[in-house]
């Protein structure tokens, strides 16, 4: 910022008072001539926040892939878990790598929320005048932009309960054993919540970054927002199937198996292994 004073030139000491400036002339008065330079944070910030964001949803797409591994076998499931723990690379499972991973993302989940904060109206009177301009504009994507806001809100600290259970018993990662979180251990809601919630987040996330980058662009500025909003309904649509197929299919092996609590789960022609004697 540029600042430059102007004063009156300066008078004789015996010249008549009344040539003399008053203290309240516009010439003692100090005029400030303000140029805001220019700033690339506010840019860099928002690119901040679209990749960490993006990040954050391949990741989300990931991990129910992951995890959905359980409707094709158990067998499956058990593999998959064992790979990200680097048996194959370190001849026995590491597990700590699986809690290195899920305390990178903690952090990258910590950043990107900072990042959004950025946006959200702060106190009532933000709120208000932005509640009062979405209902005067009645605009579709300035709503999705609040769903988003509010889901991204309440995803923070649902991620977080389940981050924790990563970052502190990575070795709890199983058939049996993630079945007994879910049924036995009374999770089961923490992640229907959350799966509706990250979902619907997810969903409006990448439809508004595709508008701002121009993926998926139309040379008809209203057809190739109506195919992304198709595709987002198409996204969120099957991730909350698959979500909810997958949860039920963890409830009901954790009801069968609520009577062996504490079981490892093994692969055919190994022996099973309570928590704690493996």
């Amino acid at each position: 910022m540029r600042q430059i004073a102007k004063t009156a030139p300066a008078l004789p000491e015996n010249a008549p008072a009344a040539d003399r400036p008053q203290e309240n002339d516009r010439a003692h008065r100090v005029v400030v001539d303000t140029q805001p330079a220019n700033s690339r944070r506010p840019a860099r910030l928002e690119l901040l926040q679209n990749l960490s964001g993006l990040v954050l949803a391949l990741f989300l797409v990931t991990h129910m892939l992951f995890v959905a591994t359980i409707l094709i076998s158990h067998e499956l499931f058990y593999s998959v878990a064992r790979f990200f723990e680097g048996g194959w690379l370190f001849g026995e499972p590491q597990p700590a790598l699986v809690s290195m991973v899920a305390a990178g993302v903690t952090g990258l989940l910590v950043a990107h929320a900072w990042l959004a904060m950025r946006k959200i109206p702060a106190g009532y009177r933000q709120v208000h005048a932005f509640s009062g301009h979405r209902r005067r504009l009645r605009y579709g994507d300035t709503s999705l932009w609040w769903l988003q806001a509010m889901s991204g809100f309440a995803l923070f600290f649902l991620t977080t309960i389940h981050l924790y259970d990563m970052v502190s018993q990575p070795q709890l990662i199983g058939p049996y054993e993630s079945a007994e979180r879910v049924w036995t251990g009374g999770m089961w809601p923490i992640y229907l919540a959350l799966l509706f919630t990250a979902e619907v987040h997810g969903g409006i996330a990448l439809y508004r970054l595709a508008l701002k980058w121009g993926w998926f662009a139309d040379t008809d500025a209203d057809a190739g927002r109506r195919r992304l909003r198709r595709i987002r309904h198409a996204f969120s649509t099957f991730f909350i199937t698959l979500g909810l197929v997958t949860l039920l299919a963890y409830i009901d092996l954790g009801r069968a198996h609520a009577d062996r609590g504490g079981e490892h789960y093994a692969l055919p022609g190994h022996v099973a292994v309570e928590h704690g004697k493996s």
